[in-house]
C-alpha cells in the first residue's frame, strides 16, 4: 500500500514539473524572440555597423540595434518582430535600436533623412514601445499605419507625419534636445507639419486632411494592398485609382480665383489656354510637361 502511494505521489510530483518546465518554455519562447532583420531588399542599399562598417544587405539579414539602414535606389523593407513592418523609401537613411522581448519591446527608429512608412498591425502590449524620432518632433504609437516625411525647404526643416490607421502622438523636439510636455494627436486621415528655423520649433497649423496627392506611387499602392487585405486605411481604392490612373483636374488661377479648369488623361499635356486673365504676364508652367497628378498652374 505504502509502495502504491509513493508511486502515485511520484507520478503527479513529474506530472507538475513536466507542466511547469513546459509553462516556462513557452513563456521563455514569447517572451524572448525578437526578429530585426531585411524583410526585402531590391536596389542600391547599405548597412552600417560600428563594429564592422559598411555591410551589403541580403534578404532576411538580421540586423542588431544601432545598425543605420540607407536605402539610394530601389526598394528596402524591415520586420521588427512579426508584425511590425518598415518601409524606406529612395533617400533615406535611419538608425535602429531596439530592446526588450516580445512583449516588453521597445522599437526606436531615429529618421536621419528621407521618408518611412510604418506598419504596426497589431496593438501593443502595454509594456512595449515604438517610436520614431526626426531632428525636430518624436512621435509614438501602439498600433496603427503612418508615414514620417523630413526634408528641408529654403533653410527650414520640416518633419510630416501622415496618419493612415490608429492615431500618432506627437511631441515638439527643441534644438536643446528637450521634448515639449504637450502632445497633439494625429488621428486617421490626418497630417501634420512641424517646422523648425533658427528661432522657432512649432507646428504649422492644427492636423489637416492628407493632401494624397503629394504621396509617392508606391506608399498608394502600398495602402491599396492594405485594403485589399481587409485592413482599411484612409483613402478608397477608387481615390487610389484616380491618383494613380487619372484623369486628373487642372486648375488655372489668377488673383486667386480660378480662371479655367481642363480634364487631361494620365501622361497626357494640359493645352495653353486661348484667353488671358490679364494683358500681361504668363502662366507660370511648362506646357510640354506630361500631367500626371491634379495640379493648379497660376498666372504669374
Amino acid at each position: 500500500m505504502n509502495v502504491k502511494k509513493i508511486v502515485i505521489f511520484v507520478s503527479v510530483f513529474l506530472i507538475i514539473i513536466t507542466g511547469v518546465i513546459i509553462a516556462l518554455f513557452i513563456s521563455f519562447r514569447e517572451h524572448t524572440y525578437r526578429i530585426l532583420k531585411i524583410y526585402q531588399i531590391e536596389g542600391e542599399a547599405n548597412v552600417y555597423r560600428k563594429e564592422i562598417g559598411d555591410i551589403s544587405p541580403y534578404n532576411n539579414m538580421v540586423l542588431e540595434s544601432g545598425d543605420r539602414v540607407s536605402l539610394e535606389k530601389g526598394t528596402l523593407n524591415i520586420q521588427a518582430d512579426e508584425d511590425k513592418y518598415i518601409y524606406l523609401e529612395e533617400g533615406t537613411e535611419i538608425e535602429l535600436k531596439a530592446s526588450g522581448d516580445s512583449v516588453n519591446s521597445k522599437t526606436s527608429i531615429e529618421l536621419l533623412k528621407g521618408a518611412i512608412t510604418n506598419d504596426i498591425a497589431n496593438q501593443l502590449p502595454e509594456e512595449a514601445a515604438y517610436e520614431v524620432n526626426t531632428p525636430n518632433s518624436t512621435m509614438s504609437v501602439r498600433g496603427t499605419i503612418f508615414r514620417v516625411y523630413i526634408y528641408e525647404l529654403d533653410g527650414v526643416k520640416y518633419t510630416r507625419v501622415s496618419v493612415f490607421d490608429g492615431k500618432v502622438t506627437t511631441k515638439l523636439v527643441y534644438k536643446d534636445g528637450t521634448v515639449a510636455d504637450n502632445e497633439v494627436a494625429v488621428e486617421k486621415g490626418k497630417e501634420v507639419l512641424i517646422y523648425e528655423d533658427d528661432k522657432t520649433t512649432d507646428y504649422v497649423s492644427a492636423p489637416t486632411d492628407i493632401d494624397y496627392d503629394t504621396l509617392p506611387e508606391d506608399v498608394l499602392r502600398r495602402l491599396k494592398a492594405n485594403n485589399d487585405n481587409g485592413r482599411q486605411v484612409s483613402i478608397t481604392n477608387p481615390e487610389i485609382d484616380r491618383i494613380l490612373e487619372g484623369p486628373y483636374i487642372v486648375r488655372f488661377m489668377y488673383s486667386g480665383k480660378q480662371f479655367g479648369t481642363q480634364t487631361v488623361k494620365k501622361g497626357e499635356k494640359v493645352v495653353r489656354p486661348t484667353l488671358k486673365p490679364s494683358t500681361s504676364g504668363d502662366w507660370d508652367f511648362d506646357f510640354s510637361t506630361p500631367i500626371n497628378r491634379d495640379c493648379v498652374i497660376e498666372w504669374k
